[in-house]
Order: structure tokens, then sequence, then C-alpha cells
């Protein structure tokens, strides 16, 4: 007969550092039923999506409220969060742009609008986007203009140019900024009769 562990009290990956200062919860609150603590409930919310990926105050807000948590215990809860550096903003802002502008090739509006849809607070935004190395903004916008072009041999250029430039609007980049990458890029392979 084999011995069973006693479950801990903490499901997912928590730190015990996070333990410490939590305080006790059941197993697992959330299936605990209506006389579930709220505080254990919303606290449980909070380390289940914090485990793996850092989120904003406002995606960690919107998750207790479609789990009915009150406002009142959510908000001090995630004041107690930010106070040990568990919910940081400004930290997610940095780390959203560093992850999604080489990643994905996308330009600073872009990024801006994700971070707002995200809920972070306006100035954040704007200083986490000024950030942002206009080469290196330029450097993504070629490497996604050479990966489109691959398939845009057949094409005339003035078709090819209105393409990429959509594409490269799409992905948040200026008009005048995408304009002169392409116009340097399908340069350098244009046909010898077209000039």
């Amino acid at each position: 007969m084999s011995q069973r562990r006693p479950r801990s009290r903490w499901q997912g990956d928590v730190h015990d550092g996070v333990a410490a200062w939590t305080g006790s919860v059941p197993e697992d609150p959330v299936q605990a039923g209506p006389e579930a603590d709220p505080e254990a409930v919303a606290r449980k919310i909070l380390l289940d999506q914090l485990t793996g990926q850092a989120r904003s105050r406002k995606q960690l807000a919107d998750k207790m409220a479609a789990k009915d948590v009150p406002v009142e215990i959510a908000e001090a809860l995630l004041d107690r969060f930010e106070e040990v550096g568990l919910v940081d903003d400004e930290a997610f802002a940095r780390a959203w742009i560093a992850s999604r502008q080489p990643g994905k090739g996308l330009a600073g509006r872009a990024l801006a609008q994700e971070l707002r849809r995200k809920g972070i607070d306006e100035e954040l935004v704007r200083e986490a986007v000024a950030e942002i190395d206009p080469a290196d903004e330029e450097a993504a916008a070629r490497v996604l203009v050479r990966k489109k072009m691959r398939s845009m041999r057949a094409l005339d250029t003035v078709t090819a140019t209105r393409r990429l430039v959509g594409m490269l609007a799409r992905k948040g980049y200026s008009s005048g900024m995408a304009f002169a990458v392409v116009r340097e890029e399908l340069g350098s392979d244009l046909e010898p009769d077209q000039s």
C-alpha cells in the first residue's frame, strides 16, 4: 500500500515567501463553495494568475471581478501585492514591449494600444514606448518587409508597395516609416526595366 503525501495548502508554483505573508488558505478555496472566505478565494485567484507570467493590475482586477470577489477585498489584495512587488504595471509594460517588439515586429504605436487595453496607465505607456530604440523599430520593419516580399515576387511594384505598407500600418508603423522602408527594400529588388 502506497503512502500518500499530504497536499500543500497551495496549488501551483507559489514560492514559500509568498505563502508566509499571505496567510493560511484552504486547499482550494475556489472549489470550496459559498462558505469559502472571499479573501482566500481572491488570494488564490491572484496567485494562480501570476504563476507563469506577469499580469497588469487591471487584468487581475478583472479576473477577480469575474469571480465575484468584492471590490474592497480585491483592491486591498492588489495593493498588498503591489507593495511586495508581485504586481508592477511599470515592469509589466517594459517586459511586454521587450517580448512583443522584436518577436512580433510591432511598432511603438501598436504596443501602446496593447498596453492600454491591458489597463496600463497612460504615463507608464508613454514611458515604456519611449524606451524603444527607433533603429530597432526600423530594423524590425525591414525584417517584416523582407519576409513578406518573398511571397510577392510576381506582383508589380505598385501592388507590392501597397500591400507591404498596409502590413506595416497594421503593425503600428507610421506611414512615413512604412513608405521609406518599403521603397528602400523594393528598390533593391526591382527589375532592371523598372526605375
